[in-house]
């Protein structure tokens, strides 16, 4: 048995879309952000960050995205969703892996200031302004290792599962205009049937109210 514990429109979308590509039975287990369930100690003796994904699997639960991505790659070699350990293109996979991290980061933490923190003069301006900036640097990364691709490293891989969760979020913040790769690399997110089918059953997005956030002074 296989249980995913997932927040609607988190990170955990990222290893719900990754099990669907994997063709997996797996059992969900819905949390809130804001119910105070994640700092319960049912939950940290799970997560001891108290944050999702975690992952039931194989008689042990697994915290981190990127750790939670590379297991499944590693115990399902047969999906070819990541170059084999020793293979030339293994540490660009795993450079993927682990910049939608990074970039990830950067989103939560303007989530944070446009959303979460209240009131409203509790926010920082110059850190909101910092912030968008360092995410429109990861995204001229992003669009870059996208041109003449369609995929992060050329074939499909989990890679584009964790990056690939980002995008939404990104475009929250910074505008479409000027990416027209990551503009197109996210049509063929949306068009692989097993992206559909996680949207479906992860029930959404539970933290956005608006399409895009502007700059308090802009």
């Amino acid at each position: 048995m296989i249980t995913l514990h997932h927040v609607p429109g988190s990170r955990s979308m990222r290893v719900l879309w990754l099990l669907e590509e994997l063709g997996l039975e797996f059992t969900l287990r819905n949390w809130s952000l804001t119910d105070g369930g994640l700092r319960s100690s049912e939950f940290r003796a799970l997560s001891p960050a108290g944050r999702v994904p975690v992952l039931e699997i194989d008689n042990r639960a697994i915290f981190e995205s990127g750790a939670i991505v590379e297991y499944l790659c590693e115990t399902h070699p047969a999906a070819g969703l990541a170059p084999a350990i020793g293979a030339p293109e293994r540490a660009e996979f795993l450079e993927w892996v682990h910049f939608a991290e990074t970039q990830a980061n950067i989103v939560q933490n303007l989530n944070i200031q446009h959303i979460f923190l209240r009131p409203e003069s509790a926010r920082s301006l110059p850190l909101m302004k910092l912030d968008t900036k360092r995410l429109a640097l990861t995204m001229q990364a992003l669009e870059a290792q996208l041109d003449g691709r369609e995929w992060l490293i050329g074939s499909f891989s989990a890679a584009d599962c964790m990056l690939g969760f980002n995008i939404d979020a990104m475009f929250r913040f910074v505008r479409a205009e000027g990416f027209p790769n990551i503009t197109a690399y996210r049509e063929r997110i949306r068009s692989r049937p097993a992206y559909e089918v996680a949207l479906k059953k992860g029930g959404g997005d539970s933290i956005y109210a608006q399409d895009f956030y502007e700059l308090p002074d802009a």
